[in-house]
């Protein structure tokens, strides 16, 4: 598994990134059902292997969304490690200050808005404001350029699949981790919500490997190029 997290520790110079995005689904293709139930798609071994994503990387980064429909606590449980800096990517101020990942444990903890927006956060949060695209959404380049200017070098965009498929659409992904269960939902919130293509050749192309890591539970770890293509 050193082929793995080998690339999460190679060296970076100073203003660099890593970005490694992580999904867990269904075989067909699922997050969650139509209710919104997530939690137990993936088995324990997907856990431990986002754990120790976690333990890799200098922050872990989640959306707004995902921040207030699930309240994870993004820390490092289940493997050795420190836990990462948590970062939410909040364009409009919805994340409440009670919210589990923003509470004090000595670990840094940072909110990512739009530039102009008011509003204080708890004291040792930090804000971090970028510009909003044409879209009024926050650019994934810019969130990356940020969080690097703040030491924050190698970022794991854990999710939701909303957020995954932003960074993912804007190129700003190194590597993306797909864990698929041995399991299938039916209908329900898809992995990816990407624009349409027409045609095959639009189609990014990853250099992948496959694992399969107990349970029944396999990993795609796909390699991107700069531009989004295969890096073949």
């Amino acid at each position: 598994m050193g082929r793995v997290y080998g690339p999460l520790l190679e060296p970076l110079s100073a203003g660099q990134s890593r970005v490694i995005g992580q999904l867990g689904q269904s075989l067909d293709g699922r997050v969650a059902t139509v209710t919104g139930q997530s939690r137990d798609v993936n088995g324990a071994v997907a856990f431990v292997h986002l754990h120790r994503l976690r333990a890799l990387c200098d922050a872990v980064v989640v959306g707004v969304g995902t921040a207030v429909a699930d309240n994870p606590r993004l820390t490092v449980r289940l493997v050795e490690g420190s836990s990462p800096a948590r970062v939410v990517i909040d364009p409009k101020g919805r994340l409440p200050d009670d919210i589990g990942c923003l509470q004090d444990d000595d670990v840094r903890r940072l909110v990512v808005r739009a530039e102009g927006q008011d509003g204080a956060r708890p004291k040792g949060v930090e804000v971090i404001e970028v510009p909003c695209g044409p879209d009024g959404a926050l650019a994934p380049a810019a969130i990356r350029d940020a969080l690097a200017a703040e030491g924050l070098q190698r970022l794991l965009v854990e999710g939701g699949a909303n957020t995954v498929s932003r960074f993912l659409q804007a190129g700003a992904l190194d590597r993306l981790h797909v864990m698929v269960a041995p399991i299938v939902i039916g209908s329900g919130l898809s992995a990816f919500d990407l624009p349409p293509i027409s045609a095959l050749s639009d189609a990014l192309r990853p250099e992948v490997t496959a694992y399969s890591l107990g349970d029944g539970e396999v990993l795609y770890d796909c390699a991107f190029a700069a531009d989004g293509a295969s890096p073949a």
